[in-house]
Order: structure tokens, then C-alpha cells, then sequence
């Protein structure tokens, strides 16, 4: 996935067509804690503390109870890179209005959650943190609901307890395909960090206008992007940057798509067609960047990889088609969730 660090030498940030309205990026922009404190979320937000890697952690949570009768299902919500729990916002309640009960964490190094000074990130990691955190809420079918670099973790989490997923939803995931093998230009982590610390709010927004919401703006998408700036920007701006570039290298090192033959659950890809994501994609050689992102057929060569897997396609929506196209996308994700699972 392009973090929006990247916007030093995107394109992206300087398309004129694609200009954020003038109000919003003069409007005020809060500054935020290095754990997302003065950022309120919809619901409680609970604490689940562990030791991993010699480092003392805590993850933060949001635990939804169903607000129609309970279906007995759970739906576990795992965000992306730039994206925090709080922005399953409208999913989450749809998903308890529909009688789901819905945990949606922030991972380590995101928004509401430690960042650690050390910590060796991996998918692995990642999911074995979240298993034990489900483990200690009682929860061991979970529906995986799965949005871009979250849709990594989950695809790792279900290759690592096949037998405790119920079914599998990656919505816009990214490593649909391997970037590096590709072309793209490896960076170091301390290139990574450089890029983190320079984003700022205008950069974000020109990024998500052109890459999220296939070149729509509306006023409301502007509290993610401050949730994300003001997080980038705040007091604990070093040790933020420090773990997105960690997060960076994560992501471009360690690709998901050569394990798709082995996913073999129920699988539901939900993806924005306008989609352009493709991490690194602006340091490419032009002839590499040309052939990244092209989410259609990604869409379609993830379907016939993955085992029985189904798809379903937002035409006119971008990277984030939950939030740009909510009402849609939470009917079609709660229609598929009748008929998947096991």
C-alpha cells in the first residue's frame, strides 16, 4: 500500500483535477497522543495487556454487543495501515443491528494501541496477537471482516488457525500482488521513516481523494484524515513515524498472494474497482508503475486463486468502498454473511 509519506514524490498529491476543497485544508487540524489520546471513539474502548517480544503491550478494543436479537456469530474487524478501528464506524453498526456481535481492535503500532521502541512486526505477529486477544473474550469462530494491510493479517491469521475462522472477507486487500518481484524498488526502514514523518493533512487528503474515493470528496471524510494526521503530527510524532516505517517494511517484505491456493474457507473478496493502490508505486520506474494497481484484475486473479472464493465489485468506488459506498457495501456484506460460514 502507498503510505501517505509517499506523497514526497507522488503525483497524486499534485493533481490539480483532484484539488481537496480550500475550506477543508484550512480548517483547524488537531494534534493527538502517540496512542490516538483527545480522539474519541464511538464506543468504550477496552484494554487488553500482554507481554510479546520482551516488550509490555497493550491493544485497544471496541466489544459491540448486538443491538437486534443475537445471531451468535461474531464479526472481527481488522483495519488497514492508514485506518484505525474507529473508521468501521458505519460496518460496526450495521453488522449489530444485523445481530452480530463485533470486535474491531487497533493493532500494535496503530492508532489507540502500544507503540512499542522495539518490536519485530510481522503478519504472524500481528495475527497471533489478535488470536490472543480473541481468546481472551471467549471468541473462537470468528467471521474475519478485513480491509486493505488488515486483509494481510487476516489471510496470515487463517493459514495459521484454519480450523477457528468461520469465513474470511477481505475488502480492497492489499498483496494481491508481490511489488518488490515486480520491480518496485526496496527501502530501508530509516527511507521509511523519513517518509512517515513528512505527511501532513493536505498530502492525506489529496492521497484519499484520488486513491479512496475515486476522486469524490465529502466533509465527512475529513475526521479520518485529521484522526490520521493528528496522530502524525502529535507528541509522540518519532515513535509514530518509527513504527509506521517498521509497518512499511512489513508490508512491501513479506506478500500474502502466493499463499491464496491454500486458503481453503469461506472467502468473500469485496473490492472497489478504482482502486490504485500499490505501496511504493511513486519510486517505480515508469514501465513497473504501469502495471501495478490495477485492482479489476487483481480482484479476479485473487478469485481464481483462492479456493471457491466469491466477488463482489463496487464499480465506482475506491480503495475504501465501506466508508464511500456504506450503505451498499454493508448490505452486500450482510446478505453474504448469511449464506458463508461453516
Amino acid at each position: 500500500m502507498i503510505c501517505v509519506g509517499q506523497a514526497l514524490r507522488a503525483g497524486l498529491f499534485a493533481v490539480a483535477a483532484l484539488a481537496v476543497p480550500a475550506a477543508s485544508a484550512r480548517a483547524e487540524e488537531p494534534s493527538f497522543g502517540p496512542e490516538l489520546q483527545g480522539f474519541d471513539y464511538p464506543w468504550p474502548v477496552s484494554d487488553y495487556a500482554f507481554s510479546s517480544q520482551g516488550e509490555a503491550l497493550t491493544m485497544r478494543t471496541m466489544d459491540v454487543a448486538p443491538s437486534d436479537p443475537a445471531n451468535g456469530r461474531t464479526a472481527v474487524l481488522l483495519h488497514g495501515k492508514n485506518y484505525c478501528a474507529a473508521t468501521w464506524e458505519d460496518t460496526i453498526r450495521a453488522l449489530s443491528a444485523a445481530g452480530y456481535r463485533v470486535i474491531a481492535p487497533d493493532q500494535i503500532g496503530f492508532c489507540k494501541s502500544t507503540k512499542p521502541e522495539r518490536y519485530q512486526y510481522s503478519f504472524q505477529q500481528l495475527a497471533a496477537n489478535t488470536h490472543a486477544l480473541l481468546a481472551s473474550l471467549g471468541v473462537t469462530d470468528p467471521v474475519l471482516v478485513a480491509h486493505s494491510t488488515g486483509g494481510m493479517i487476516a489471510a496470515r491469521y487463517a493459514l495459521m488457525y484454519p480450523k477457528e475462522v468461520s469465513a474470511l472477507v477481505l475488502v480492497n486487500p492489499i498483496g494481491l500482488e508481490d511489488w518488490k518481484a515486480l520491480g518496485v524498488p526496496w527501502l530501508s526502514v530509516d527511507q521509511w521513516n523519513e517518509r512517515e514523518k513528512a505527511t501532513t493533512a493536505e498530502r492525506i487528503r489529496a492521497y484519499e481523494q484520488a486513491t479512496y474515493y475515486a476522486g469524490q470528496w465529502r466533509p465527512e471524510y475529513d475526521r479520518w484524515v485529521n484522526m490520521l494526521a493528528g496522530l502524525v503530527r502529535g507528541s509522540g510524532h518519532e515513535i509514530v513515524a518509527r513504527n509506521l516505517a517498521l509497518i512499511d517494511d512489513m508490508i512491501f517484505t513479506q506478500p500474502v498472494v502466493y499463499e491464496f491456493p491454500l486458503m481453503k474457507f469461506p472467502t468473500l473478496l469485496m473490492i472497489g474497482d478504482k482502486d490504485v493502490t500499490a505501496i511504493g508505486k511513486d519510486v517505480a520506474p515508469p514501465d513497473v508503475r504501469a502495471k501495478l494497481g490495477h485492482y479489476p484484475e487483481l480482484a479476479q486473479k485473487a478469485k481464481a486463486a483462492i479456493p471457491g472464493a466469491e466477488l463482489i465489485e463496487f464499480p465506482d468506488a475506491g480503495h475504501a468502498p465501506q466508508i464511500q459506498d456504506a450503505q451498499r457495501f454493508n448490505a452486500a456484506l450482510i446478505d453474504a454473511l448469511a449464506r458463508l460460514g461453516r
